[in-house]
């Protein structure tokens, strides 16, 4: 490859240089600490998450487990992306390779899609907990995990493959610098020379119908639950069974929201900076990896007591 100083280049490309905030070079000053702590929390928190679920036995149980599972997402989504963010704030390292560029796009396209089937999946578990609590041990067993999982790999993983390899055959002759912190799809493929149609409709239909059928059967389960809430007579009922899904609920709903502020800041792109939805693609994907574990862990008698177990145990 042979490129020149404004960033044009002469023939097909071997690497990527992401240009980062380069409307608001201070940003990436004030970012870089909170995004570091940030990130330090999230794999610590997921970590200790992860180790209590794996040793405690008493959280041996299915929605332990899917827990344990949207743990290891968020812990491999950030190992992704935040250090590479990170060296380029610090180090001013910008230059990505081609393959590790796609690479980066596949997993956080498909990681994306697999936190979001995994809480409708745990959406479920608690409809059948509330719901129907007598067939509860029936159908929530460790095969039917084992197979939630199994579906949850292989449909998010599947369907998201093609967004990658679609950019990845565009020929790239005008510039190689991505105006981008990570190597979202539209802002590598919008590079090409290339007709981009294909790749920017895929992205669309496969985005909505992934997460937008798991937040709707994620509203459903809500909705049964509500209602089946509502219908309790018992004293302290309706408290015990909220608090059971008061976390889970918490999640969705910020996990939701920032993807919707997202899409907004997106759609109404020539209002904002074109680096507010930079920004927020980044925080996405550390603010929730860190406020999952922090949210279950403090919401969540069981695993707040094989969290004190275990620290007793080191100490």
């Amino acid at each position: 490859m042979t490129a020149h100083q404004n960033g044009t280049i002469s023939s097909e490309i071997s690497d990527f240089l992401l240009n980062c905030f380069a409307r608001s070079p201070s940003w990436k000053f004030w970012l870089s600490l909170p995004l570091s702590l940030l990130f330090l929390l999230a794999m610590g928190a997921n970590s200790v998450l992860l180790i209590t679920i794996r040793l405690e036995a008493s959280l041996h149980e299915p929605l332990y487990y899917l827990l344990s599972l949207l743990s290891l997402l968020d812990i491999i989504v950030c190992l992704t992306v935040i250090p590479k963010v990170l060296a380029v704030f610090w180090f001013d390292l910008k230059s990505i390779s081609f393959y590790a560029c796609f690479l980066q796009m596949y997993i956080m396209n498909c990681f994306l899609s697999m936190e979001s089937c995994t809480f409708m999946v745990m959406a479920y578990d608690r409809y059948v907990a509330i719901c129907h609590p007598l067939r509860y041990p029936s159908i929530i067993t460790d095969q039917f995990v084992a197979k939630a999982a199994v579906f949850i790999l292989a449909r998010n993983g599947i369907l998201t493959v093609p967004i990658p390899i679609l950019s990845s055959r565009l020929h790239y002759c005008r510039t190689n610098v991505i105006e981008n912190c990570l190597c979202a799809n539209m802002s590598v493929s919008r590079l090409s020379c290339d007709d981009v149609t294909i790749n920017r409709l895929y992205q669309f239909v496969v985005g909505w119908t992934l997460l937008g059928s798991d937040l709707i059967l994620i509203f459903v389960s809500y909705t049964f639950i509500l209602r089946a809430v509502l219908r309790l007579k018992a004293e302290g009922a309706v408290t015990k069974a909220l608090s059971t899904c008061g976390s889970h609920f918490i999640l969705i709903l910020f996990f939701s929201t920032i993807l919707l502020v997202f899409v907004l800041t997106l759609v109404v792109k020539k209002k904002v900076s074109p680096d507010v939805p930079v920004l927020l693609n980044i925080l996405h994907h550390v603010i929730f990896s860190a406020l999952n574990p922090i949210v279950y862990g403090v919401r969540t008698q069981e695993i707040k007591q094989g969290i004190q177990r275990l620290l007793k145990k080191v100490w």
